[in-house]
Protein backbone atom coordinates (compact mmCIF):
# COMPACT_ATOMS: atom_id res chain seq x y z
CA UNK A 1 0.00 0.00 0.00
CA UNK A 2 2.56 2.77 0.92
CA UNK A 3 5.68 2.60 -1.06
CA UNK A 4 8.49 4.70 -1.39
CA UNK A 5 8.67 6.54 -4.55
CA UNK A 6 11.95 7.26 -6.12
CA UNK A 7 12.51 10.29 -8.27
CA UNK A 8 8.97 11.76 -9.82
CA UNK A 9 8.14 8.20 -11.36
CA UNK A 10 7.70 6.00 -13.19
CA UNK A 11 9.05 7.64 -16.11
CA UNK A 12 7.86 6.72 -19.39
CA UNK A 13 11.57 4.35 -19.91
CA UNK A 14 11.25 3.36 -16.14
CA UNK A 15 11.13 -0.11 -15.53
CA UNK A 16 8.59 0.14 -12.04
CA UNK A 17 5.94 -1.10 -13.82
CA UNK A 18 3.92 -4.09 -12.43
CA UNK A 19 3.09 -7.13 -14.45
CA UNK A 20 -0.30 -8.00 -15.22
CA UNK A 21 -2.47 -8.85 -12.42
CA UNK A 22 0.23 -7.18 -10.00
CA UNK A 23 -0.03 -3.42 -8.50
CA UNK A 24 -0.22 -0.59 -10.63
CA UNK A 25 1.48 2.48 -10.83
CA UNK A 26 0.64 6.05 -12.07
CA UNK A 27 2.61 9.19 -12.70
CA UNK A 28 3.48 11.49 -10.34
CA UNK A 29 2.95 14.93 -10.52
CA UNK A 30 6.19 17.11 -11.21
CA UNK A 31 7.62 17.80 -7.30
CA UNK A 32 5.93 14.71 -5.87
CA UNK A 33 9.51 12.52 -5.73
CA UNK A 34 10.39 11.16 -2.50
CA UNK A 35 12.89 13.82 -1.84
CA UNK A 36 9.99 16.04 -2.37
CA UNK A 37 8.11 14.56 0.19
CA UNK A 38 11.25 14.04 2.32
CA UNK A 39 11.55 17.74 2.14
CA UNK A 40 7.90 18.24 2.95
CA UNK A 41 8.29 15.98 6.47
CA UNK A 42 11.10 18.23 7.38
CA UNK A 43 9.53 21.41 6.85
CA UNK A 44 7.67 21.37 10.23
CA UNK A 45 4.27 22.00 8.17
CA UNK A 46 1.58 20.35 10.32
CA UNK A 47 0.71 17.13 8.42
CA UNK A 48 -2.00 15.49 10.87
CA UNK A 49 -3.68 18.75 11.42
CA UNK A 50 -3.71 18.36 15.11
CA UNK A 51 -0.79 20.40 15.73
CA UNK A 52 1.88 17.92 17.26
CA UNK A 53 -0.39 16.39 19.58
CA UNK A 54 -0.75 12.52 19.57
CA UNK A 55 -4.33 11.30 20.52
CA UNK A 56 -5.89 7.92 20.95
CA UNK A 57 -7.76 7.06 18.37
CA UNK A 58 -10.96 4.70 18.39
CA UNK A 59 -12.35 2.55 15.74
CA UNK A 60 -15.64 4.44 15.57
CA UNK A 61 -13.12 7.95 14.76
CA UNK A 62 -10.73 6.53 12.29
CA UNK A 63 -14.26 5.08 10.58
CA UNK A 64 -15.10 9.02 10.02
CA UNK A 65 -11.90 9.58 7.98
CA UNK A 66 -12.27 7.46 4.98
CA UNK A 67 -12.21 10.63 2.04
CA UNK A 68 -9.33 11.75 0.04
CA UNK A 69 -9.25 15.36 1.98
CA UNK A 70 -9.17 13.41 5.29
CA UNK A 71 -7.73 9.94 5.14
CA UNK A 72 -6.85 7.99 8.26
CA UNK A 73 -5.21 4.80 8.02
CA UNK A 74 -4.28 2.34 11.02
CA UNK A 75 -1.10 0.29 10.66
CA UNK A 76 0.12 -1.85 13.16
CA UNK A 77 -1.80 -0.40 15.92
CA UNK A 78 -0.81 3.34 14.85
CA UNK A 79 -2.96 5.78 12.93
CA UNK A 80 -1.70 8.21 10.67
CA UNK A 81 -3.23 11.01 8.54
CA UNK A 82 -2.01 9.96 5.27
CA UNK A 83 -3.84 13.29 3.32
CA UNK A 84 -0.87 14.69 2.72
CA UNK A 85 0.83 11.72 1.31
CA UNK A 86 -1.61 11.30 -1.61
CA UNK A 87 0.05 12.95 -4.12
CA UNK A 88 3.22 11.59 -3.19
CA UNK A 89 2.21 7.77 -3.47
CA UNK A 90 3.24 5.87 -6.30
CA UNK A 91 0.37 3.58 -6.14
CA UNK A 92 -2.14 6.16 -6.57
CA UNK A 93 -4.44 7.73 -4.46
CA UNK A 94 -6.86 4.73 -5.22
CA UNK A 95 -4.50 2.14 -3.85
CA UNK A 96 -4.22 4.18 -0.33
CA UNK A 97 -8.16 4.83 -0.31
CA UNK A 98 -8.94 1.00 0.06
CA UNK A 99 -7.41 1.18 3.36
CA UNK A 100 -8.95 4.87 4.46
CA UNK A 101 -10.87 4.83 7.73
CA UNK A 102 -9.42 1.21 8.12
CA UNK A 103 -7.08 -0.63 9.56
CA UNK A 104 -4.70 -1.42 6.40
CA UNK A 105 -1.94 -3.59 7.88
CA UNK A 106 -3.01 -6.91 6.25
CA UNK A 107 -3.09 -5.11 2.98
CA UNK A 108 -0.29 -3.26 3.35
CA UNK A 109 1.80 -6.49 4.15
CA UNK A 110 0.38 -8.10 0.98
CA UNK A 111 1.80 -5.26 -1.54
CA UNK A 112 5.57 -4.57 0.17
CA UNK A 113 5.56 -5.16 3.63
CA UNK A 114 9.14 -3.92 3.56
CA UNK A 115 8.35 -0.51 3.55
CA UNK A 116 10.10 1.72 6.51
CA UNK A 117 6.35 3.12 7.21
CA UNK A 118 7.50 4.40 10.63
CA UNK A 119 10.38 6.54 8.98
CA UNK A 120 8.41 7.60 5.84
CA UNK A 121 4.79 8.74 7.92
CA UNK A 122 6.51 9.68 11.57
CA UNK A 123 4.84 13.29 11.01
CA UNK A 124 2.00 11.77 9.72
CA UNK A 125 1.32 10.24 13.33
CA UNK A 126 -1.88 11.03 14.66
CA UNK A 127 -1.54 8.45 17.58
CA UNK A 128 -2.42 4.62 18.91
CA UNK A 129 -5.65 2.85 18.18
CA UNK A 130 -7.67 2.47 21.14
CA UNK A 131 -8.71 -0.58 20.70
CA UNK A 132 -7.00 -3.64 22.07
CA UNK A 133 -6.58 -6.38 20.24
CA UNK A 134 -8.53 -9.93 21.24
CA UNK A 135 -7.81 -12.72 22.66
CA UNK A 136 -8.27 -15.98 20.97
CA UNK A 137 -11.14 -17.90 23.69
CA UNK A 138 -8.35 -20.85 24.86
CA UNK A 139 -5.60 -17.94 25.74
CA UNK A 140 -3.84 -18.83 28.91
CA UNK A 141 -0.76 -16.66 30.09
CA UNK A 142 2.20 -18.23 28.71
CA UNK A 143 4.59 -19.35 31.70
CA UNK A 144 7.96 -17.47 31.54
CA UNK A 145 10.41 -20.75 31.16
CA UNK A 146 13.15 -20.78 29.06
CA UNK A 147 13.25 -24.10 27.99
CA UNK A 148 10.39 -26.87 27.33
CA UNK A 149 7.86 -27.37 24.91
CA UNK A 150 6.21 -24.49 22.95
CA UNK A 151 2.73 -23.76 24.58
CA UNK A 152 -0.02 -24.57 22.23
CA UNK A 153 -0.84 -21.78 20.17
CA UNK A 154 -3.65 -21.82 16.76
CA UNK A 155 -0.45 -21.66 14.46
CA UNK A 156 0.92 -24.59 15.91
CA UNK A 157 -2.97 -26.29 15.34
CA UNK A 158 -2.29 -24.95 12.16
CA UNK A 159 0.83 -27.07 11.53
CA UNK A 160 -0.59 -29.93 12.91
CA UNK A 161 -3.14 -29.94 11.01
CA UNK A 162 -0.24 -29.58 7.71
CA UNK A 163 1.00 -32.80 9.34
CA UNK A 164 3.51 -30.83 11.16
CA UNK A 165 4.84 -31.30 15.22
CA UNK A 166 5.11 -27.90 16.98
CA UNK A 167 9.18 -27.41 17.81
CA UNK A 168 10.25 -27.13 21.19
CA UNK A 169 14.25 -26.22 22.18
CA UNK A 170 16.40 -27.01 25.34
CA UNK A 171 19.92 -25.82 26.23
CA UNK A 172 22.75 -27.46 28.08
CA UNK A 173 26.33 -26.52 29.06
CA UNK A 174 30.18 -27.14 30.04
CA UNK A 175 32.61 -25.14 31.44
CA UNK A 176 33.73 -23.51 28.09
CA UNK A 177 30.05 -23.47 26.14
CA UNK A 178 26.67 -23.18 26.09
CA UNK A 179 24.47 -25.59 23.59
CA UNK A 180 20.82 -24.42 22.31
CA UNK A 181 19.20 -27.12 20.73
CA UNK A 182 15.94 -27.04 18.39
CA UNK A 183 13.98 -29.80 17.64
CA UNK A 184 12.08 -28.62 14.78
CA UNK A 185 10.73 -32.32 13.58
CA UNK A 186 10.96 -31.63 10.31
CA UNK A 187 13.38 -33.44 7.60
CA UNK A 188 13.77 -30.57 5.35
CA UNK A 189 15.27 -28.40 7.59
CA UNK A 190 18.72 -27.26 6.38
CA UNK A 191 21.65 -24.08 7.01
CA UNK A 192 19.78 -21.95 4.75
CA UNK A 193 16.72 -22.54 7.76
CA UNK A 194 18.37 -21.11 10.37
CA UNK A 195 19.18 -17.28 11.18
CA UNK A 196 21.03 -15.97 14.57
CA UNK A 197 22.40 -12.71 15.44
CA UNK A 198 23.87 -11.83 18.73
CA UNK A 199 23.82 -8.18 19.39
CA UNK A 200 25.16 -6.96 22.48
CA UNK A 201 23.63 -9.04 24.83
CA UNK A 202 20.15 -10.20 22.79
CA UNK A 203 20.87 -13.46 21.13
CA UNK A 204 18.17 -14.56 18.54
CA UNK A 205 17.75 -17.48 16.66
CA UNK A 206 14.92 -17.63 13.85
CA UNK A 207 13.95 -21.05 12.09
CA UNK A 208 11.57 -20.98 9.14
CA UNK A 209 9.44 -23.75 9.43
CA UNK A 210 7.07 -23.75 5.85
CA UNK A 211 5.62 -20.68 6.28
CA UNK A 212 6.33 -20.09 9.65
CA UNK A 213 9.09 -18.99 11.97
CA UNK A 214 10.09 -20.25 15.16
CA UNK A 215 12.07 -17.53 17.33
CA UNK A 216 14.22 -18.24 20.29
CA UNK A 217 15.32 -14.40 21.09
CA UNK A 218 16.67 -14.17 24.93
CA UNK A 219 18.91 -11.61 26.96
CA UNK A 220 21.62 -13.64 28.11
CA UNK A 221 22.56 -13.83 31.39
CA UNK A 222 26.02 -13.85 30.73
CA UNK A 223 28.73 -12.70 27.74
CA UNK A 224 30.11 -15.05 24.90
CA UNK A 225 32.42 -14.56 22.42
CA UNK A 226 30.96 -13.24 18.80
CA UNK A 227 31.74 -16.08 16.99
CA UNK A 228 29.19 -19.45 17.77
CA UNK A 229 28.59 -22.47 15.02
CA UNK A 230 25.77 -23.86 13.94
CA UNK A 231 25.09 -27.55 13.25
CA UNK A 232 22.10 -29.49 11.56
CA UNK A 233 21.45 -32.78 11.68
CA UNK A 234 18.79 -32.77 8.27
CA UNK A 235 17.46 -36.23 9.03
CA UNK A 236 15.73 -35.34 12.04
CA UNK A 237 15.48 -31.94 11.57
CA UNK A 238 18.08 -30.85 14.81
CA UNK A 239 19.64 -27.71 15.00
CA UNK A 240 22.94 -27.24 17.50
CA UNK A 241 23.83 -23.49 18.37
CA UNK A 242 27.02 -23.77 20.44
CA UNK A 243 28.30 -20.28 22.41
CA UNK A 244 31.52 -19.67 23.75
CA UNK A 245 31.36 -18.21 26.92
CA UNK A 246 33.22 -15.86 28.38
CA UNK A 247 34.04 -16.62 31.57
CA UNK A 248 34.29 -20.59 32.81
CA UNK A 249 31.41 -19.90 34.89
CA UNK A 250 28.41 -21.84 35.46
CA UNK A 251 24.78 -20.67 33.99
CA UNK A 252 21.67 -20.47 36.07
CA UNK A 253 19.53 -19.86 33.13
CA UNK A 254 19.80 -18.80 29.77
CA UNK A 255 18.99 -15.72 30.21
CA UNK A 256 15.92 -13.47 30.08
CA UNK A 257 13.11 -13.75 27.64
CA UNK A 258 12.85 -10.65 24.71
CA UNK A 259 9.89 -10.24 22.45
CA UNK A 260 8.46 -12.96 20.81
CA UNK A 261 10.90 -15.40 22.61
CA UNK A 262 9.71 -19.16 21.91
CA UNK A 263 7.03 -18.38 20.01
CA UNK A 264 5.67 -20.02 16.48
CA UNK A 265 4.20 -17.21 14.24
CA UNK A 266 3.96 -16.51 10.47
CA UNK A 267 6.69 -15.60 8.91
CA UNK A 268 5.00 -12.59 7.38
CA UNK A 269 3.91 -11.44 10.79
CA UNK A 270 7.36 -11.35 12.16
CA UNK A 271 8.52 -7.90 10.66
CA UNK A 272 11.93 -7.58 8.69
CA UNK A 273 14.67 -8.26 11.10
CA UNK A 274 18.31 -5.96 10.01
CA UNK A 275 22.12 -6.43 11.06
CA UNK A 276 25.01 -3.91 10.10
CA UNK A 277 27.32 -5.52 7.39
CA UNK A 278 30.72 -3.83 6.33
CA UNK A 279 31.59 -2.79 3.01
CA UNK A 280 34.09 -5.13 1.60
CA UNK A 281 34.83 -3.74 -1.52
CA UNK A 282 32.95 -2.66 -4.59
CA UNK A 283 34.52 -3.21 -7.90
CA UNK A 284 33.57 -2.32 -11.29
CA UNK A 285 31.72 -4.58 -13.52
CA UNK A 286 30.56 -2.13 -16.74
CA UNK A 287 30.71 1.61 -16.93
CA UNK A 288 27.32 1.94 -14.02
CA UNK A 289 27.22 -1.22 -12.55
CA UNK A 290 29.49 -2.56 -9.76
CA UNK A 291 29.77 -5.75 -7.38
CA UNK A 292 29.40 -4.98 -3.60
CA UNK A 293 30.68 -7.44 -1.21
CA UNK A 294 29.46 -6.90 1.64
CA UNK A 295 30.49 -9.02 5.36
CA UNK A 296 28.06 -9.65 7.85
CA UNK A 297 28.58 -9.73 11.36
CA UNK A 298 31.40 -12.39 13.05
CA UNK A 299 28.22 -13.05 15.58
CA UNK A 300 25.79 -13.22 12.74
CA UNK A 301 24.63 -16.77 10.94
CA UNK A 302 22.93 -16.62 7.57
CA UNK A 303 22.54 -17.33 4.18
CA UNK A 304 20.67 -16.02 1.72
CA UNK A 305 18.57 -19.33 -0.37
CA UNK A 306 18.84 -19.58 -3.94
CA UNK A 307 15.60 -17.52 -5.15
CA UNK A 308 15.33 -15.52 -2.63
CA UNK A 309 16.39 -11.47 -1.80
CA UNK A 310 16.62 -9.27 0.99
CA UNK A 311 16.50 -5.42 1.58
CA UNK A 312 19.17 -2.83 2.03
CA UNK A 313 18.40 -0.11 4.08
CA UNK A 314 20.58 3.41 4.31
CA UNK A 315 19.71 6.45 6.42
CA UNK A 316 19.44 9.17 3.46
CA UNK A 317 18.71 12.79 4.76
CA UNK A 318 17.08 11.55 7.90
CA UNK A 319 14.87 9.27 6.63
CA UNK A 320 15.63 5.57 6.43
CA UNK A 321 15.40 4.47 2.86
CA UNK A 322 14.38 0.35 2.50
CA UNK A 323 15.22 -0.77 -0.71
CA UNK A 324 15.01 -5.01 -2.02
CA UNK A 325 18.19 -6.44 -3.71
CA UNK A 326 18.83 -9.95 -5.18
CA UNK A 327 22.40 -11.48 -4.23
CA UNK A 328 24.35 -12.96 -6.60
CA UNK A 329 27.40 -15.24 -6.75
CA UNK A 330 30.96 -14.62 -5.30
CA UNK A 331 32.17 -15.42 -9.03
CA UNK A 332 30.78 -13.14 -11.41
CA UNK A 333 34.44 -11.00 -11.95
CA UNK A 334 37.57 -13.58 -12.65
CA UNK A 335 39.85 -10.70 -11.59
CA UNK A 336 37.96 -10.44 -8.18
CA UNK A 337 39.93 -11.39 -5.32
CA UNK A 338 37.80 -11.94 -2.32
CA UNK A 339 39.15 -11.68 1.51
CA UNK A 340 40.92 -14.38 3.52
CA UNK A 341 37.67 -14.79 5.31
CA UNK A 342 35.31 -17.80 5.07
CA UNK A 343 32.41 -17.72 2.19
CA UNK A 344 29.56 -17.82 4.28
CA UNK A 345 30.51 -14.48 5.86
CA UNK A 346 29.93 -12.70 2.25
CA UNK A 347 27.11 -11.38 0.25
CA UNK A 348 27.69 -10.13 -3.15
CA UNK A 349 25.13 -8.07 -5.16
CA UNK A 350 25.55 -6.72 -8.50
CA UNK A 351 23.77 -3.35 -8.84
CA UNK A 352 23.49 -0.90 -11.52
CA UNK A 353 23.96 2.96 -10.21
CA UNK A 354 21.68 5.70 -11.50
CA UNK A 355 23.18 9.42 -10.98
CA UNK A 356 19.45 10.52 -11.27
CA UNK A 357 18.33 8.24 -8.33
CA UNK A 358 18.04 8.27 -4.79
CA UNK A 359 19.40 5.18 -3.32
CA UNK A 360 22.19 4.01 -5.66
CA UNK A 361 24.20 7.24 -5.24
CA UNK A 362 23.94 6.84 -1.61
CA UNK A 363 24.97 3.18 -1.94
CA UNK A 364 27.74 4.17 -4.39
CA UNK A 365 29.53 6.65 -2.24
CA UNK A 366 29.84 4.45 0.52
CA UNK A 367 33.61 4.02 1.73
CA UNK A 368 35.47 0.69 2.42
CA UNK A 369 34.54 -0.10 6.04
CA UNK A 370 30.96 1.70 5.88
CA UNK A 371 27.96 -0.08 7.23
CA UNK A 372 24.70 -0.78 5.23
CA UNK A 373 21.99 -2.78 7.21
CA UNK A 374 20.85 -5.83 5.97
CA UNK A 375 17.43 -7.78 6.39
CA UNK A 376 16.78 -11.50 6.59
CA UNK A 377 15.39 -13.25 3.23
CA UNK A 378 12.72 -12.93 1.58
CA UNK A 379 10.87 -14.61 -0.58
CA UNK A 380 8.62 -17.54 -1.50
CA UNK A 381 10.97 -19.37 -4.10
CA UNK A 382 11.47 -23.52 -3.45
CA UNK A 383 14.57 -25.09 -4.73
CA UNK A 384 12.17 -27.83 -4.60
CA UNK A 385 10.40 -26.87 -7.67
CA UNK A 386 13.18 -28.19 -9.43
CA UNK A 387 12.85 -31.70 -8.65
CA UNK A 388 12.48 -34.17 -12.12
CA UNK A 389 13.41 -31.51 -14.19
CA UNK A 390 14.36 -31.90 -17.51
CA UNK A 391 15.15 -28.51 -19.29
CA UNK A 392 15.26 -25.17 -17.74
CA UNK A 393 14.88 -21.77 -19.57
CA UNK A 394 16.09 -18.86 -18.37
CA UNK A 395 14.54 -15.68 -19.72
CA UNK A 396 16.54 -12.28 -18.94
CA UNK A 397 16.76 -8.69 -19.88
CA UNK A 398 18.84 -5.74 -18.00
CA UNK A 399 19.00 -6.56 -14.63
CA UNK A 400 17.66 -9.12 -14.37
CA UNK A 401 20.26 -11.11 -14.82
CA UNK A 402 20.59 -11.26 -11.15
CA UNK A 403 18.19 -13.38 -9.63
CA UNK A 404 19.55 -15.72 -12.22
CA UNK A 405 23.14 -16.01 -11.64
CA UNK A 406 22.65 -18.69 -8.56
CA UNK A 407 19.56 -20.31 -9.85
CA UNK A 408 22.41 -20.70 -12.67
CA UNK A 409 25.23 -22.24 -10.67
CA UNK A 410 22.74 -24.66 -8.64
CA UNK A 411 21.00 -26.28 -11.70
CA UNK A 412 24.08 -26.43 -13.16
CA UNK A 413 25.77 -28.01 -9.68
CA UNK A 414 22.85 -30.30 -9.03
CA UNK A 415 20.60 -31.33 -12.60
CA UNK A 416 23.71 -33.09 -13.93
CA UNK A 417 20.85 -34.11 -16.84
CA UNK A 418 20.79 -30.06 -17.75
CA UNK A 419 22.47 -28.72 -21.17
CA UNK A 420 24.44 -25.04 -20.91
CA UNK A 421 23.32 -23.06 -23.99
CA UNK A 422 23.87 -18.85 -24.08
CA UNK A 423 22.20 -17.10 -26.37
CA UNK A 424 22.58 -13.31 -26.74
CA UNK A 425 20.05 -10.96 -27.96
CA UNK A 426 20.39 -7.34 -28.23
CA UNK A 427 17.48 -5.17 -28.70
CA UNK A 428 19.26 -2.23 -30.20
CA UNK A 429 22.18 -3.82 -31.90
CA UNK A 430 24.74 -2.27 -34.06
CA UNK A 431 25.77 -3.36 -37.24
CA UNK A 432 28.62 -5.16 -36.74
CA UNK A 433 26.41 -7.41 -34.38
CA UNK A 434 25.87 -10.96 -36.05
CA UNK A 435 23.88 -13.09 -33.25
CA UNK A 436 19.98 -12.32 -32.58
CA UNK A 437 18.01 -9.33 -31.85
CA UNK A 438 14.97 -7.69 -31.36
CA UNK A 439 12.47 -7.83 -28.53
CA UNK A 440 10.43 -11.09 -26.89
CA UNK A 441 8.21 -12.53 -29.51
CA UNK A 442 7.31 -16.07 -30.27
CA UNK A 443 9.49 -16.12 -33.10
CA UNK A 444 12.77 -15.21 -31.00
CA UNK A 445 12.04 -18.27 -28.62
CA UNK A 446 10.58 -20.61 -31.32
CA UNK A 447 13.37 -22.87 -31.51
CA UNK A 448 13.62 -22.85 -27.72
CA UNK A 449 10.75 -23.76 -26.40
CA UNK A 450 10.13 -26.29 -29.31
CA UNK A 451 12.59 -28.59 -27.74
CA UNK A 452 11.28 -28.14 -23.97
CA UNK A 453 9.57 -31.22 -22.22
CA UNK A 454 6.77 -31.78 -20.17
CA UNK A 455 9.28 -31.65 -17.21
CA UNK A 456 10.70 -28.03 -18.01
CA UNK A 457 10.30 -24.67 -16.51
CA UNK A 458 10.95 -21.23 -17.76
CA UNK A 459 12.31 -18.20 -15.16
CA UNK A 460 11.40 -14.95 -16.71
CA UNK A 461 13.45 -11.87 -14.93
CA UNK A 462 13.64 -8.33 -16.12
CA UNK A 463 11.71 -5.12 -17.41
CA UNK A 464 7.97 -5.33 -16.66
CA UNK A 465 7.01 -4.40 -20.71
CA UNK A 466 9.38 -7.32 -21.36
CA UNK A 467 8.56 -9.85 -18.34
CA UNK A 468 4.25 -8.99 -19.60
CA UNK A 469 5.30 -9.82 -23.16
CA UNK A 470 6.99 -12.69 -22.60
CA UNK A 471 4.01 -13.94 -20.51
CA UNK A 472 1.84 -13.30 -23.24
CA UNK A 473 3.65 -15.75 -25.94
CA UNK A 474 0.87 -18.14 -27.01
CA UNK A 475 3.82 -20.75 -25.90
CA UNK A 476 3.33 -20.10 -22.42
CA UNK A 477 0.11 -18.64 -22.07
CA UNK A 478 -1.59 -22.24 -21.35
CA UNK A 479 0.82 -23.13 -18.97
CA UNK A 480 0.59 -23.47 -15.24
CA UNK A 481 2.83 -20.42 -13.64
CA UNK A 482 3.86 -20.25 -10.17
CA UNK A 483 5.49 -17.40 -8.67
CA UNK A 484 9.14 -17.53 -7.69
CA UNK A 485 8.98 -14.59 -4.89
CA UNK A 486 6.33 -13.81 -2.21
CA UNK A 487 3.66 -11.60 -3.62
CA UNK A 488 4.80 -8.59 -1.61
CA UNK A 489 8.11 -8.03 -3.31
CA UNK A 490 8.89 -5.63 -6.20
CA UNK A 491 9.71 -5.34 -9.71
CA UNK A 492 13.17 -4.00 -11.22
CA UNK A 493 12.64 0.09 -11.37
CA UNK A 494 15.17 1.48 -14.11
CA UNK A 495 15.60 4.71 -12.06
CA UNK A 496 18.04 3.23 -9.41
CA UNK A 497 16.08 2.04 -6.72
CA UNK A 498 14.50 -1.53 -7.16
CA UNK A 499 16.83 -4.69 -8.34
CA UNK A 500 14.40 -7.65 -7.04
CA UNK A 501 13.54 -10.59 -9.15
CA UNK A 502 9.89 -10.67 -10.32
CA UNK A 503 9.72 -14.09 -11.47
CA UNK A 504 7.34 -16.50 -13.46
CA UNK A 505 8.03 -19.92 -13.48
CA UNK A 506 6.42 -21.76 -16.28
CA UNK A 507 5.94 -25.58 -16.34
CA UNK A 508 4.99 -26.74 -19.53
CA UNK A 509 2.43 -28.94 -18.37
CA UNK A 510 -0.99 -28.06 -19.50
CA UNK A 511 -3.61 -26.65 -16.26
CA UNK A 512 -4.57 -23.67 -15.10
CA UNK A 513 -2.76 -20.61 -15.06
CA UNK A 514 -1.93 -19.13 -11.40
CA UNK A 515 -1.53 -15.60 -11.96
CA UNK A 516 1.91 -13.91 -10.51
Amino acid sequence: MLNVPSQPFPAPSSQQRVASGGRSKVPLKQGRSLMDWIRLTKSGKDLTGLKGRLIEVTEEELKKHNTKDDCWICIRGFVYNVTPYMEYHPGGEDELMRAAGSDGTDLFDQVHRWVNYESMLKECLVGRIAVKPALPKDYHEEKKVLNGMLPKTQVADTLAKEGCSSPSYDWFQTDSSVTIVIYTKQKDINLDSVIVDHQDDSFRAEILIKDYSYIIHVELSHEIEEDFSVRVVENVGKIEIVLKKKENASWKRLGHPLENHNSLILKKDTGLYYRKCRLISKEGVTHDTKLFCLMLPPSTHLQVPVGQHVYLKLTITGTEIVKPYTPVSDSLLSEFKEPVLLNNKYIYFLIKIYPAGLFTPELDQLQIGDFVSVSNPEGSFKISQFQELEDLFLLAAGTGFTPMVKILNYALTNIPSLRFDVEFVLSAPTSEWNGKWGHISPALLSEFLKRSSDKSKVLICGPTPFTEQGIRIPQLINEERVTGVSPTSVPHELMGVYVDPQWLLASKKRGNQVAA
